[in-house]
């Protein structure tokens, strides 16, 4: 027996197998533990598939895709068909299919492990660090007005110099920092 259950807290649908036999299920969405009894049951079935194909229909009702539901293949015939065709979407036909250039996304991605992008050198916390190897004896304004000029908000600077003076990563002497 197989029987379609919701959260009460998140709202999830789940397939909870033989829930006349289990005394606590436990939701895998938010982790809540839920008395099986006291769980209601939007579908039952003896079959697993058919299960699933209760689930898909209330998920789809849910989303208000009803009528796009009723118009597609059965959940285990769709997946055979998917298995047909080679499996999922590689990241490139996703990409061009969503109107981006595959190349130009990938470049981004080996400028962004080289640590740099397209006008910013790294990330915030790459600048102010590099904000307190470059000026000498660098007050918070010397760091928030270095990282400002390479497109980090003085105040977000000044946020992550506190941050790691916090974190004992940074010192501060007489108002100058410096990275220990």
């Amino acid at each position: 027996m197989y029987a379609v259950v919701g959260c009460t807290d998140c709202e999830h649908l789940w397939i909870l197998q033989d829930p006349r036999a289990a005394e606590t299920a436990t939701c895998p969405r938010c982790g809540r533990t839920h008395r099986t009894k006291k769980l209601r049951r939007f579908v039952e079935d003896e079959n697993r598939e058919a299960a699933r194909q209760g689930r898909a229909a209330l998920l789809a009702k849910r989303g208000g895709n009803s009528e796009a539901f009723a118009e597609t293949a059965h959940v285990a015939e769709m997946e055979r068909e998917i298995g047909e065709r080679g499996g999922t979407v590689d990241d490139t036909e996703y990409l061009e299919g969503s109107g981006l250039d595959a190349d130009e996304v990938a470049a981004a991605g080996e400028r962004a492990e080289r640590g740099t992008s397209a006008g910013s050198a790294g990330s915030r916390i790459d600048v102010v660090r590099e904000a307190l190897r470059e000026c000498d004896a660098p007050t918070a304004d010397d760091v928030a007005s270095y990282a400002e000029e390479r497109g980090v908000p003085a105040e977000k600077a000044r946020e992550i110099l506190t941050k790691l003076s916090r974190r004992g990563e940074v010192t501060e002497s007489g108002g100058a920092y410096r990275l220990l």
